[in-house]
Protein backbone atom coordinates (compact mmCIF):
# COMPACT_ATOMS: atom_id res chain seq x y z
CA UNK A 1 0.00 0.00 0.00
CA UNK A 2 1.18 3.43 -0.90
CA UNK A 3 -0.08 6.30 0.88
CA UNK A 4 0.32 9.96 -0.57
CA UNK A 5 0.52 12.80 1.58
CA UNK A 6 2.04 16.32 1.22
CA UNK A 7 4.32 18.01 4.24
CA UNK A 8 5.28 21.62 4.76
CA UNK A 9 8.58 22.60 5.54
CA UNK A 10 10.59 25.48 6.56
CA UNK A 11 14.32 25.95 8.10
CA UNK A 12 15.51 28.82 10.42
CA UNK A 13 17.77 31.75 8.93
CA UNK A 14 20.82 29.64 10.66
CA UNK A 15 19.44 26.22 8.99
CA UNK A 16 19.73 24.56 11.96
CA UNK A 17 16.00 24.30 13.02
CA UNK A 18 13.70 23.00 10.42
CA UNK A 19 10.00 22.22 10.94
CA UNK A 20 8.06 19.68 9.44
CA UNK A 21 4.36 20.13 9.34
CA UNK A 22 2.10 17.37 7.71
CA UNK A 23 -1.05 20.03 7.61
CA UNK A 24 -1.75 23.89 7.90
CA UNK A 25 -5.75 24.09 8.16
CA UNK A 26 -6.69 22.90 11.64
CA UNK A 27 -10.18 21.70 11.33
CA UNK A 28 -12.61 23.08 13.89
CA UNK A 29 -15.35 20.37 14.91
CA UNK A 30 -17.42 22.05 17.22
CA UNK A 31 -17.39 19.98 19.96
CA UNK A 32 -13.41 19.60 19.50
CA UNK A 33 -10.27 20.90 17.27
CA UNK A 34 -7.66 19.25 15.53
CA UNK A 35 -4.22 18.62 17.23
CA UNK A 36 -1.01 20.23 15.56
CA UNK A 37 1.04 17.54 15.04
CA UNK A 38 4.43 18.14 13.25
CA UNK A 39 8.43 16.88 13.17
CA UNK A 40 11.44 18.96 14.14
CA UNK A 41 14.51 17.90 13.07
CA UNK A 42 17.35 19.57 14.90
CA UNK A 43 21.41 20.59 14.57
CA UNK A 44 23.93 18.53 16.03
CA UNK A 45 24.99 21.30 18.43
CA UNK A 46 20.98 21.23 20.10
CA UNK A 47 20.96 17.74 20.46
CA UNK A 48 24.33 17.97 22.64
CA UNK A 49 23.74 21.05 24.95
CA UNK A 50 20.70 22.84 23.88
CA UNK A 51 16.72 23.48 24.64
CA UNK A 52 13.79 23.87 21.54
CA UNK A 53 11.03 25.17 22.85
CA UNK A 54 7.33 25.31 20.61
CA UNK A 55 3.87 27.96 20.75
CA UNK A 56 1.30 28.20 18.86
CA UNK A 57 0.65 31.83 18.91
CA UNK A 58 -2.78 33.64 18.09
CA UNK A 59 -2.68 36.86 16.87
CA UNK A 60 -5.27 39.35 16.71
CA UNK A 61 -4.33 42.72 15.17
CA UNK A 62 -6.75 45.74 15.44
CA UNK A 63 -5.25 48.20 14.01
CA UNK A 64 -2.82 48.97 10.55
CA UNK A 65 0.84 48.52 11.01
CA UNK A 66 1.89 52.10 9.54
CA UNK A 67 0.03 53.56 12.25
CA UNK A 68 2.00 52.00 14.66
CA UNK A 69 4.20 54.99 15.86
CA UNK A 70 5.60 56.78 19.03
CA UNK A 71 5.64 53.13 20.70
CA UNK A 72 2.01 52.12 19.96
CA UNK A 73 0.98 48.63 18.93
CA UNK A 74 -1.96 47.58 17.58
CA UNK A 75 -1.53 43.62 17.94
CA UNK A 76 -2.17 41.29 20.38
CA UNK A 77 -0.48 37.80 20.54
CA UNK A 78 -1.98 35.19 22.66
CA UNK A 79 -0.21 31.83 23.35
CA UNK A 80 -2.66 29.17 22.93
CA UNK A 81 -0.42 26.05 23.63
CA UNK A 82 3.88 26.36 24.67
CA UNK A 83 5.74 23.23 25.53
CA UNK A 84 9.54 22.33 25.83
CA UNK A 85 10.19 19.82 22.24
CA UNK A 86 13.55 18.84 23.52
CA UNK A 87 14.89 17.13 25.08
CA UNK A 88 10.72 16.63 26.25
CA UNK A 89 10.09 17.04 30.11
CA UNK A 90 10.35 14.08 32.35
CA UNK A 91 6.58 14.98 33.21
CA UNK A 92 5.27 14.96 29.42
CA UNK A 93 2.82 13.27 28.50
CA UNK A 94 3.62 10.86 25.59
CA UNK A 95 1.18 10.41 22.63
CA UNK A 96 0.28 8.31 19.90
CA UNK A 97 2.37 9.55 16.74
CA UNK A 98 0.57 9.59 13.30
CA UNK A 99 1.38 8.02 10.31
CA UNK A 100 2.70 10.83 8.65
CA UNK A 101 5.17 11.33 11.71
CA UNK A 102 5.96 8.10 11.80
CA UNK A 103 7.26 8.30 8.26
CA UNK A 104 9.57 11.65 8.80
CA UNK A 105 11.50 10.03 11.71
CA UNK A 106 11.97 7.00 10.12
CA UNK A 107 12.92 8.91 7.06
CA UNK A 108 15.18 12.23 8.68
CA UNK A 109 16.97 10.01 11.05
CA UNK A 110 17.73 10.76 14.77
CA UNK A 111 18.16 14.46 14.91
CA UNK A 112 14.56 14.73 14.70
CA UNK A 113 11.36 14.67 17.43
CA UNK A 114 8.31 14.91 17.29
CA UNK A 115 5.65 16.80 18.80
CA UNK A 116 1.55 17.79 19.19
CA UNK A 117 -0.06 21.42 19.95
CA UNK A 118 -3.38 20.67 21.52
CA UNK A 119 -6.10 23.66 20.75
CA UNK A 120 -8.45 24.80 22.76
CA UNK A 121 -12.13 24.19 21.95
CA UNK A 122 -12.72 28.01 22.07
CA UNK A 123 -10.23 29.39 20.27
CA UNK A 124 -11.42 32.42 17.30
CA UNK A 125 -11.21 31.29 13.68
CA UNK A 126 -8.62 32.63 11.09
CA UNK A 127 -10.93 35.83 9.59
CA UNK A 128 -8.58 38.94 8.44
CA UNK A 129 -10.95 42.64 7.54
CA UNK A 130 -10.57 43.94 4.02
CA UNK A 131 -9.01 47.26 4.06
CA UNK A 132 -7.94 48.16 0.51
CA UNK A 133 -4.18 46.85 0.55
CA UNK A 134 -2.74 44.04 -0.98
CA UNK A 135 -0.91 42.75 1.86
CA UNK A 136 -3.36 40.30 3.64
CA UNK A 137 -0.10 39.11 6.13
CA UNK A 138 -0.47 42.28 7.68
CA UNK A 139 -4.59 42.79 7.70
CA UNK A 140 -6.31 43.17 10.73
CA UNK A 141 -8.01 39.91 11.79
CA UNK A 142 -7.02 36.90 13.49
CA UNK A 143 -4.13 34.70 12.37
CA UNK A 144 -2.28 31.82 13.92
CA UNK A 145 1.76 30.76 13.44
CA UNK A 146 3.35 27.99 15.06
CA UNK A 147 7.06 28.71 16.38
CA UNK A 148 9.91 26.80 17.17
CA UNK A 149 12.80 28.02 19.12
CA UNK A 150 16.10 27.14 20.99
CA UNK A 151 16.31 29.11 24.21
CA UNK A 152 17.15 28.98 27.93
CA UNK A 153 13.20 29.43 28.81
CA UNK A 154 9.57 29.25 27.20
CA UNK A 155 10.39 33.36 27.14
CA UNK A 156 13.75 33.87 25.54
CA UNK A 157 13.31 35.03 22.01
CA UNK A 158 17.05 36.86 22.24
CA UNK A 159 18.32 34.34 18.96
CA UNK A 160 16.84 35.59 16.08
CA UNK A 161 18.55 33.01 13.89
CA UNK A 162 17.45 30.19 15.69
CA UNK A 163 13.70 30.74 15.14
CA UNK A 164 11.25 29.47 13.05
CA UNK A 165 7.73 30.44 12.20
CA UNK A 166 4.91 29.00 9.96
CA UNK A 167 1.50 30.19 9.31
CA UNK A 168 -1.43 28.11 10.17
CA UNK A 169 -4.90 28.37 10.15
CA UNK A 170 -8.37 27.35 12.20
CA UNK A 171 -11.20 26.27 9.55
CA UNK A 172 -14.72 25.03 9.83
CA UNK A 173 -16.26 22.72 7.71
CA UNK A 174 -20.24 22.89 6.75
CA UNK A 175 -22.42 21.01 8.71
CA UNK A 176 -24.12 17.71 7.25
CA UNK A 177 -27.75 18.48 6.73
CA UNK A 178 -30.40 15.62 6.40
CA UNK A 179 -32.52 16.27 3.03
CA UNK A 180 -35.80 16.31 4.93
CA UNK A 181 -34.87 19.11 6.90
CA UNK A 182 -37.08 22.51 7.42
CA UNK A 183 -35.84 25.56 4.29
CA UNK A 184 -35.30 28.61 6.37
CA UNK A 185 -38.86 30.87 6.33
CA UNK A 186 -40.20 33.65 8.07
CA UNK A 187 -43.80 35.35 7.94
CA UNK A 188 -43.95 39.52 8.59
CA UNK A 189 -47.04 41.39 8.46
CA UNK A 190 -47.51 45.21 8.64
CA UNK A 191 -50.59 46.77 10.29
CA UNK A 192 -52.11 50.49 9.56
CA UNK A 193 -53.43 52.73 11.89
CA UNK A 194 -56.20 54.37 9.73
CA UNK A 195 -56.83 51.44 7.34
CA UNK A 196 -58.06 48.20 7.49
CA UNK A 197 -56.85 44.66 6.68
CA UNK A 198 -52.60 43.87 6.56
CA UNK A 199 -50.03 43.07 4.15
CA UNK A 200 -48.23 39.75 4.40
CA UNK A 201 -44.67 38.48 3.42
CA UNK A 202 -43.04 35.22 3.59
CA UNK A 203 -39.69 34.65 2.85
CA UNK A 204 -37.93 31.02 2.44
CA UNK A 205 -34.42 29.70 1.48
CA UNK A 206 -34.47 27.14 -0.75
CA UNK A 207 -31.48 25.64 1.71
CA UNK A 208 -29.69 26.58 5.15
CA UNK A 209 -26.21 26.06 4.03
CA UNK A 210 -24.57 27.06 0.99
CA UNK A 211 -20.66 26.27 -0.54
CA UNK A 212 -19.00 29.52 -1.67
CA UNK A 213 -19.93 30.58 -4.83
CA UNK A 214 -23.44 28.78 -4.99
CA UNK A 215 -26.82 30.34 -5.76
CA UNK A 216 -29.22 31.35 -3.02
CA UNK A 217 -32.51 31.11 -3.85
CA UNK A 218 -35.02 33.43 -2.35
CA UNK A 219 -38.72 32.74 -3.15
CA UNK A 220 -40.89 35.66 -2.07
CA UNK A 221 -44.84 35.14 -1.36
CA UNK A 222 -46.64 38.53 -1.07
CA UNK A 223 -50.13 39.11 0.18
CA UNK A 224 -52.12 41.81 0.08
CA UNK A 225 -55.11 42.23 1.94
CA UNK A 226 -54.84 46.37 2.56
CA UNK A 227 -55.78 49.10 0.66
CA UNK A 228 -52.20 49.89 0.16
CA UNK A 229 -50.56 49.21 -2.97
CA UNK A 230 -46.24 47.89 -3.34
CA UNK A 231 -44.11 50.02 -5.55
CA UNK A 232 -40.81 47.79 -5.14
CA UNK A 233 -39.35 44.78 -3.86
CA UNK A 234 -35.43 44.89 -2.66
CA UNK A 235 -33.26 42.10 -1.87
CA UNK A 236 -30.34 42.46 -0.58
CA UNK A 237 -27.57 39.50 1.06
CA UNK A 238 -25.58 41.02 4.00
CA UNK A 239 -22.46 40.08 5.64
CA UNK A 240 -22.62 40.72 9.40
CA UNK A 241 -19.09 41.27 10.95
CA UNK A 242 -19.18 41.06 15.32
CA UNK A 243 -15.36 42.17 16.19
CA UNK A 244 -16.15 41.25 20.28
CA UNK A 245 -12.98 43.26 21.41
CA UNK A 246 -14.71 46.36 20.68
CA UNK A 247 -17.87 47.02 22.20
CA UNK A 248 -20.02 48.53 19.58
CA UNK A 249 -17.86 46.56 16.63
CA UNK A 250 -20.60 45.28 14.72
CA UNK A 251 -20.49 45.87 11.19
CA UNK A 252 -22.83 45.39 8.15
CA UNK A 253 -22.01 44.95 4.61
CA UNK A 254 -24.14 44.62 1.70
CA UNK A 255 -22.46 41.90 -0.33
CA UNK A 256 -25.27 42.34 -3.36
CA UNK A 257 -28.70 43.79 -3.83
CA UNK A 258 -31.57 43.40 -6.32
CA UNK A 259 -34.10 45.79 -6.79
CA UNK A 260 -37.21 45.11 -9.13
CA UNK A 261 -40.62 46.60 -10.08
CA UNK A 262 -41.25 43.29 -11.95
CA UNK A 263 -45.12 42.31 -10.81
CA UNK A 264 -45.82 45.58 -9.36
CA UNK A 265 -47.10 47.65 -8.27
CA UNK A 266 -49.23 45.20 -6.24
CA UNK A 267 -52.64 46.07 -5.82
CA UNK A 268 -55.37 45.74 -2.72
CA UNK A 269 -56.77 42.19 -2.98
CA UNK A 270 -53.52 40.63 -5.03
CA UNK A 271 -50.72 38.69 -4.11
CA UNK A 272 -47.37 37.63 -5.84
CA UNK A 273 -45.03 34.59 -5.97
CA UNK A 274 -41.97 35.58 -7.21
CA UNK A 275 -37.85 34.02 -6.61
CA UNK A 276 -34.81 35.89 -7.03
CA UNK A 277 -31.37 34.75 -7.35
CA UNK A 278 -28.03 35.86 -5.18
CA UNK A 279 -24.77 34.77 -5.09
CA UNK A 280 -22.15 35.66 -2.15
CA UNK A 281 -19.26 36.46 -3.83
CA UNK A 282 -16.28 39.10 -3.03
CA UNK A 283 -16.19 40.43 -6.74
CA UNK A 284 -18.95 42.86 -6.23
CA UNK A 285 -17.26 44.44 -2.74
CA UNK A 286 -13.54 44.05 -3.35
CA UNK A 287 -11.67 46.53 -1.50
CA UNK A 288 -14.09 47.78 0.26
CA UNK A 289 -13.25 48.47 3.86
CA UNK A 290 -14.66 46.03 6.87
CA UNK A 291 -15.83 42.87 4.82
CA UNK A 292 -14.16 39.87 6.85
CA UNK A 293 -12.09 36.99 4.51
CA UNK A 294 -10.64 33.74 4.94
CA UNK A 295 -7.31 34.03 6.04
CA UNK A 296 -5.34 32.51 2.98
CA UNK A 297 -1.82 30.78 3.62
CA UNK A 298 -1.32 29.68 0.31
CA UNK A 299 -0.81 32.76 -1.98
CA UNK A 300 -1.98 30.82 -5.41
CA UNK A 301 -5.60 30.39 -3.86
CA UNK A 302 -7.89 33.24 -4.97
CA UNK A 303 -9.14 35.07 -1.77
CA UNK A 304 -13.06 34.55 -0.69
CA UNK A 305 -15.28 36.00 1.63
CA UNK A 306 -15.16 34.39 5.34
CA UNK A 307 -17.19 31.59 6.20
CA UNK A 308 -19.51 31.69 8.73
CA UNK A 309 -18.63 30.72 11.84
CA UNK A 310 -20.07 27.89 14.67
CA UNK A 311 -19.90 28.81 18.00
CA UNK A 312 -21.61 25.76 20.53
CA UNK A 313 -23.24 27.98 23.22
CA UNK A 314 -23.40 31.64 23.07
CA UNK A 315 -22.39 31.58 26.21
CA UNK A 316 -18.97 31.88 24.78
CA UNK A 317 -19.43 34.55 22.17
CA UNK A 318 -17.13 36.99 24.36
CA UNK A 319 -14.11 34.41 23.65
CA UNK A 320 -14.54 34.91 19.90
CA UNK A 321 -12.00 36.93 18.05
CA UNK A 322 -14.50 37.67 15.16
CA UNK A 323 -18.17 36.09 14.34
CA UNK A 324 -19.55 35.65 10.75
CA UNK A 325 -22.79 35.54 9.70
CA UNK A 326 -24.81 36.34 6.52
CA UNK A 327 -28.95 36.78 6.01
CA UNK A 328 -31.21 38.07 3.36
CA UNK A 329 -33.30 41.30 3.92
CA UNK A 330 -36.31 41.34 1.64
CA UNK A 331 -37.99 44.73 1.82
CA UNK A 332 -40.93 46.02 0.06
CA UNK A 333 -41.59 49.59 -0.29
CA UNK A 334 -45.09 50.93 0.18
CA UNK A 335 -44.59 54.88 -0.50
CA UNK A 336 -43.88 58.01 1.48
CA UNK A 337 -46.76 57.43 3.67
CA UNK A 338 -47.12 53.69 3.57
CA UNK A 339 -43.45 53.01 4.64
CA UNK A 340 -42.04 49.52 3.95
CA UNK A 341 -42.38 45.94 5.29
CA UNK A 342 -39.11 44.20 5.84
CA UNK A 343 -38.26 40.37 6.67
CA UNK A 344 -34.46 39.34 7.70
CA UNK A 345 -33.41 35.88 6.78
CA UNK A 346 -30.12 33.84 8.76
CA UNK A 347 -28.23 31.65 6.28
CA UNK A 348 -24.59 30.02 5.87
CA UNK A 349 -21.69 30.42 4.07
CA UNK A 350 -19.00 27.42 4.50
CA UNK A 351 -16.90 25.49 2.47
CA UNK A 352 -18.14 21.70 2.23
CA UNK A 353 -16.01 18.80 3.92
CA UNK A 354 -13.25 17.30 1.92
CA UNK A 355 -13.39 13.69 1.11
CA UNK A 356 -10.40 11.73 2.79
CA UNK A 357 -7.60 10.59 0.56
CA UNK A 358 -8.20 6.94 -0.07
CA UNK A 359 -4.79 4.99 -0.06
CA UNK A 360 -3.10 4.16 -3.12
CA UNK A 361 -2.68 0.61 -3.98
CA UNK A 362 -0.46 -0.45 -6.52
CA UNK A 363 -1.57 -3.24 -9.21
CA UNK A 364 0.40 -6.36 -8.36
Amino acid sequence: MVLNFSVFKKSSSDGKIILYLSKRDIVDHITYVDSVDGVVMLDNSYLKNGKIFGQVVCSFRYGRKEDEVMGLCFQKDLYLASVQIYPPPENSEPFKLTKIQECLLSKLGSNTTAFRFKMPDNAPASIILQDGSTNLADACGVQYYVKIFAGESETDHNRAKSFVAMRIRKIQFAPAMRPSSRHPCTIVRKDFMFSPGQLELEAVLDKQVYTHGENVMVTMCIRNNSNKMVKKIKVLMQQIVDIVIFQNGQCRTTICATETQEGCPILPGSSLQKTIVMMPTLDNVKGRYGVALEDQINGHKEISLASSVLISSSDIKDLFGIIVSYSIKVKLYLGALGGELTAELPFLVMHSKPEKNVPRIPPS
